[in-house]
């Protein structure tokens, strides 16, 4: 069995020059490909489940499905749960297998941010689960826009806490569809010397072009990118291309199945360029 938290696979990350990629999951298929995609690159994975996942399906499920294909794993594999809105869902969790929780204050006034945590943060290491938190704004492409994390924040964030990773806004988004995200490296700087040793998590990854995943990964203490739009959109390519070849075709098995080939590689191209020069 190779289920792990957040803390095991991201500790290494700070001395090693590499991140871990956080896979948005929405359903079995992408959750199989991610986990041969981890073992195919000899890499951790993280298995997120968002709010698009969770409204899909119940934790109560997503949390063995996980923990079912990390007993099979060669590799570490996550169970996170993704921007847990509260301390109920966050608990839910829990209780449900997951062995890494995101609580998403980002919204909230940074007193009322910290005590919340805080509160999650207690339950959870009690329970030996790790938790990522958010401190600044991330916001999505034609959507709402991203507030920059203030460094002058992040040191009493992370000591009144007890965070194991903090999520950073420094110019990523959620949902691009193009890799061209720009960051504020000296932002990022400002914050890497406000928190020394405390992994860092950027949301958004999709926007990233490929050699500035490399810089993060094996110049700074960034030990976690979240992936998604970009495996979402092998899925759907991979599911039109399925449909096109028999139009007669109407197994969902049949259907589905064919995209776990063409999201492995989509995975496995993400969860490398975290880690290869």
């Amino acid at each position: 069995m190779t289920l792990a938290t957040l803390r095991d696979v991201l500790t290494p990350c700070l001395t090693d020059g590499t991140a871990v990629a956080g896979l948005v999951v929405l359903g079995w298929e992408d959750a199989v490909a991610f986990t041969r995609a981890a073992e195919a690159e000899g890499r951790p994975v993280i298995l997120q489940a968002g709010p698009g996942c969770r409204a899909h399906t119940p934790l109560s499920v997503l949390g063995p499905m996980f923990r079912t294909l990390a007993e099979g794993a060669s590799v570490p594999v996550v169970a996170h749960l993704d921007h847990g809105e509260d301390l109920a869902t966050c608990a839910r969790a829990i209780d449900c297998g997951f062995t890494s929780v995101m609580y998403d204050g980002s919204a909230l006034p940074l007193s009322e941010n910290i005590a919340r945590t805080a509160e999650i943060v207690a339950l959870a290491h009690a329970a030996g689960i790790s938790v990522e938190a958010e401190l600044g704004y991330v916001g999505y492409a034609e959507g709402a826009a991203s507030q920059g994390t203030d460094p002058a924040e992040v040191a009493r964030f992370a000591a009144e806490t007890g965070i194991d990773a903090l999520a950073i806004s420094i110019g990523n988004t959620h949902l691009m569809t193009e890799a061209r995200a720009e960051i504020d490296d000296a932002r990022l700087a400002a914050i890497m010397a406000a928190a020394p040793g405390l992994p860092l998590v950027l949301h958004g990854g999709s926007g990233l072009p490929l050699p500035l995943r490399r810089r993060l990964a094996r110049e700074t203490t960034l030990a976690k990118v979240n992936i998604g739009t970009e495996l979402r959109m092998a899925f759907g390519a991979a599911l039109r291309a399925a449909l096109a070849a028999d139009p007669a075709a109407f197994d969902r098995i049949r259907l589905l199945g064919a995209t776990l080939g063409p999201m492995e590689v989509a995975a496995r191209a993400a969860i490398a360029s975290l880690c290869r020069a």
